[in-house]
C-alpha cells in the first residue's frame, strides 16, 4: 500500500522556460495574435494551456505570411537568418531565447574565430537536429561538427585544433566522456580548448535527482515525449532506482508498476510544469 507520495522539490521549469512562458503569457494579455516559432516548451499540455489562450504555434515556413505580427523566440534561440528573415518581413520579434544559451552562441561565434586562425574545428555536443543546436550551428553558418555519442567523433581530424562545447542540456557525464576521448586522441592535447557549457541549474539537477530516486520504492517521472532535457533527468533517475517510469500525464499512470510500493517519487525535466506533477501525485494518492 502507498504511504507517501512525495514531490521533488527542485524539478520543474528552468528559468528560461519561465522567462518564454512569461512573456507569452503577457503578450497575450495585451491583446491580439502572438505566434511561436516551434513548441514553446517541449511539453504537450503546457502548449495546449497556452494555445488555449491564443498562442499559435508555427514553423519557419510561415514566417513570410506573418508581416506586422508578434512571434516568439523561444528559449532554446535561433540562428541569425531567422531575426534577418522576420526583419525582411515586417515581423515583430519578442525574444524570449534563455540567456545562458544567448551567452553559448555568443562563446560560439568567438571559438569559430579563434579556430578560424588555427585551421581548427568547432565540436558541440548536442542532439543533431535540437532546436537549440540548430541555434548554435547557425551562428556560424553550419561550419561545426556536432556530436551526440563518441562515435559521432570518427569525423574529426584529430590533427587540427579543437574547440569543444556543449549544449546546455546534455548530460554532464556524457560530456566528460566525451571529453576525455578528445584529449585522449588528440594530437596535440595543448590545442584542445574544453568549455563545459552545461547549464549549472539543470547539471545540479542531476546529483539531486539520483538522492531523490534512491530514496523511494519507485519513481515517477513527469515529462513530455519531446523533452531532451527529460530524456536526460529520467536516465539519471532511473540508474539510482530500476523502479523509474516516465509519464507526460496522469492519464498515462500504470498503478500495477507501483502496486508494491510504500514510497513513491514524483519528479520532472526543466520542462515539466509543477501543476503537472501535482497532478500525478493526486491521482496515484486516489488511486494507491
Amino acid at each position: 500500500m502507498i504511504e507517501q507520495v512525495i514531490i521533488d522539490e527542485k524539478s520543474g521549469f528552468c528559468f528560461g522556460v519561465v522567462n518564454a512562458i512569461s512573456s507569452a503569457e503577457q503578450a497575450l494579455a495585451e491583446g491580439g495574435v502572438l505566434y511561436s516559432l516551434g513548441d514553446i516548451v517541449h511539453n504537450g499540455s503546457e502548449v495546449r494551456r497556452l494555445e488555449q489562450m491564443g498562442l499559435i504555434t508555427i514553423d519557419h515556413s510561415r514566417i513570410p505570411s506573418l508581416g506586422g505580427q508578434k512571434m516568439l523566440i523561444r528559449a532554446h534561440g535561433e540562428p541569425p537568418t531567422t531575426y534577418a528573415t522576420a526583419k525582411e518581413y515586417g515581423v515583430e520579434i519578442i525574444d524570449a531565447t534563455c540567456p545562458v544559451v544567448a551567452r553559448l552562441q555568443r562563446l560560439v561565434v568567438e571559438a569559430f574565430e579563434c579556430m578560424k586562425k588555427v585551421n581548427g574545428q568547432v565540436i558541440i555536443f548536442g542532439k543533431q537536429g535540437h532546436a537549440e543546436v540548430v541555434g548554435l550551428t547557425g551562428q556560424i553558418g553550419g561550419k561545426a561538427v556536432v556530436v551526440e555519442k563518441i562515435e559521432d567523433l570518427a569525423s574529426v581530424d584529430f590533427s587540427r585544433p579543437i574547440f569543444l562545447l556543449s549544449q546546455t542540456t546534455q548530460s554532464k557525464a556524457q560530456f566528460e566522456q566525451v571529453r576525455d576521448y578528445v584529449l585522449d586522441r588528440a594530437l596535440d592535447p595543448e590545442q584542445v580548448v574544453i568549455r563545459d557549457t552545461i547549464c549549472g541549474r539543470v547539471s545540479g539537477r542531476e546529483g539531486h535527482l539520483r538522492e531523490f530516486a534512491a530514496a523511494h520504492d519507485a519513481v515517477v517521472f513527469v515529462c513530455g515525449k519531446k523533452s531532451s532535457n527529460g530524456k536526460v533527468l529520467f536516465e539519471v533517475c532511473r540508474s539510482a532506482n530500476p523502479n523509474s517510469y516516465k509519464v507526460e500525464d496522469a492519464t498515462e499512470l500504470d498503478m500495477g508498476l507501483l502496486a508494491e510500493c510504500r514510497s513513491v517519487g514524483v519528479c520532472g525535466a526543466t520542462s515539466t510544469p509543477l501543476r503537472l506533477m501535482e497532478e500525478v501525485a493526486e491521482a496515484i494518492r486516489n488511486k494507491g
